[in-house]
């Protein structure tokens, strides 16, 4: 498959005089973007013979079209979300640290012209983007966030831009993280510096850059959603840059995965979506007269991946890590006695949630746990597990929080979380899940879809309550009792354990339960470290995940949907309808 968008410009734009002096004549710019590739770095699946998606399958497409343009006639450039997502990146984010990490030697192998830092790049922490950030200047290649200033003397916390040498042309690229960390991440990880709203600073850093360098083409690589362009939502402010800021050629984006392109008359947008799956294409066409730039084109298209193409010099470069990494991947943790399946999560309790809930809700001072299905149809067979089983587990870098929330505030969190889960029904022949039929963005393909993100779809442990699928929200949920029998009380504060995404307003769930995420820490009693992490030490401590130890309802409780009779057969049918019978 192939997207083309082709706008002509019959205007002539002169649009700024260079601070070099160009020919005159016609000028030819290649622009080739990445994004939210998520350490999707090697082609192996590290078990058996699979085959996915990776930088080798995207390095041998990027080498064919600069040898068919001309290496300097290329710009490559990508726009975050690089550090989280595989074995690979937990391995030289936190196991080797000695060894020189990864991802800045592919970059210079790769030969990227620019970065900008994504959300799940700050994700990793100080320790880990710090260092990775001076690897990265060695190469030439810093991390880029204009909008990520440091508290103490208001400067850029990483490079606000760069300059490039393409095509006999002097290009800025201008870097952007993502407005709303705050909504994502503990503060633990962004010490030391906030982050300003894209929309709201580019066009004065645009200007400031113009007047400074003086080059013939701006690129703004926003790690921030195409969104709809109505300046509303400080995490999809691509669109917004795209209509507003003059002075800019190309907008690059990212972080909602959804491939997009668009091309006008005197800019274009590439988001090539995620996970190494797409290449945003742009070609530039410049013509200039008497030393300036008379008329600008633009060409935007996704150019599909093919796993199967994959370069393998590159491969064999790589190798010695890879294999590192495999060895890593393959080391056996424990033994799980029973098979997790994320789809159980969405008709009831389920071994996995059980499971999630029961490692949170053992760290003191902990008396209820929230938690939801962190990963949309994952499923781990009973058996030994290794250390990859873990990824599917507990696919993210989250911390664990332990926050204080009365009995009222559960019960109401708990009405908000259903809500993006369920719906209301009076009878068969309804949907209690909330599905519709529509096209999956980011593989392209048609079927039924949640209409919320399912990692949204939090349930609590620690008490005994039902959800009542014949209700509206606001009366659904009716708790009996604690998990142990005795009373739960609506005006008592609970301390409850939640992932720092949660805590810091991830999914907008505590702000819609009337609590202020931007003072959570008044209601922090305790941190803990990743997840995966204390999965690990469950496992090294207990050698065995029991689905009578994790699923214990004098710990964790116990929830439903009611009616049963109603409910269940409608549960099955729309189970079936998101992942076949």
């Amino acid at each position: 498959m192939k997207i083309r968008i082709f706008v002509l410009s019959v205007a002539c734009l002169v649009l700024f005089s260079c601070g070099h002096k160009l020919k005159d004549g016609e000028y030819t710019l290649t622009v080739l973007s990445t994004n939210d590739v998520h350490a999707t770095w090697f082609d192996s699946t590290y078990i058996g013979t699979g085959v996915k998606r990776s930088l080798f399958a995207m390095n041998y497409y990027i080498d064919s079209v600069r040898t068919a343009d001309g290496f300097n006639n290329v710009l490559l450039v990508d726009a975050g979300d690089c550090l989280q997502g595989d074995n690979a990146a937990y391995y030289y984010n936190y196991v080797d640290t000695v060894t020189p990490h990864i991802f800045p030697r592919l970059m210079e192998y790769m030969k990227y012209d620019a970065i900008a830092w994504g959300n799940h790049d700050v994700e990793t922490g100080h320790a880990v983007y710090d260092r990775v950030q001076r690897d990265l200047v060695k190469a030439g290649i810093p991390f880029l966030a204009a909008n990520a200033i440091r508290d103490d003397n208001g400067k850029s916390y990483f490079p606000m831009y760069k300059m490039v040498m393409k095509a006999g042309l002097r290009i800025a690229v201008l870097g952007y993280e993502n407005a709303n960390i705050k909504a994502w991440l503990g503060e633990e990880v962004w010490s030391g510096m906030h982050f300003e709203s894209i929309a709201g600073r580019i066009q004065q850093d645009v200007d400031y850059v113009l007047e400074r360098e003086k080059p013939d083409v701006v690129v703004a690589v926003v790690h921030s959603s195409t969104g709809t362009g109505d300046g509303t939502n400080p995490e999809s402010e691509a669109m917004d840059v795209f209509n507003m800021v003059k002075g800019v050629d190309w907008v690059i984006c990212g972080h909602d995965h959804k491939p997009y392109v668009e091309a006008r008359e005197q800019s274009a947008l590439l988001n090539s979506g995620s996970h190494s799956r797409f290449v945003g294409y742009g070609k530039m066409r410049l013509t200039v007269e008497k030393g300036e730039i008379v008329k600008k084109t633009y060409e935007a298209s996704l150019i599909p991946l093919d796993a199967a193409k994959a370069d393998p010099v590159m491969r064999e470069h790589f190798r010695a890590d890879f294999e590192a990494v495999k060895a890593f991947t393959l080391q056996e943790v424990g033994v799980l006695n029973t098979e997790l399946r994320t789809r159980d999560a969405y008709i009831g309790m389920s071994d996995y949630v059980n499971l999630i809930h029961r490692l949170c809700i053992d760290k003191e001072p902990a008396e209820l746990s929230i938690a939801a299905p962190l990963s949309y149809n994952g499923t781990v067979k009973p058996g030994v597990l290794i250390f990859n089983d873990l990824f599917t587990i507990y696919p993210f870098e989250n911390q664990l929080y332990v926050i204080t929330m009365t009995g009222d505030e559960v019960v109401r969190y708990l009405e908000a979380s259903y809500d993006r889960w369920i719906q209301t029904v009076s009878g068969p022949g309804q949907h209690v899940l909330k599905i519709v039929p529509k096209e999956n963005t980011r593989t392209q393909q048609k079927g039924w879809s949640f209409a919320d993100h399912s990692y949204n779809f939090d349930s609590v442990a620690g008490i005994n309550y039902t959800v009542d699928v014949t209700k509206p929200r606001g009366k659904r949920v009716v708790v009996s009792s604690m998990a142990d029998g005795s009373a739960f009380d609506p005006a008592r504060t609970y301390n409850v354990a939640v992932t720092s995404y949660r805590a810091s307003g991830g999914g907008n769930l505590l702000d819609e339960t009337g609590i202020d995420t931007d003072k959570i820490d008044d209601r922090v009693v305790a941190r803990y470290p990743e997840i995966r992490n204390i999965l690990y030490d469950y496992l090294k401590e207990n050698g065995t995940i029991d689905p009578e130890v994790i699923g214990d309802p004098k710990v964790i409780g116990s929830w439903k949907f009611v009616p049963e009779k109603l409910a269940a057969p409608i549960l099955k049918s729309d189970l079936a309808l998101l992942f076949g019978k």
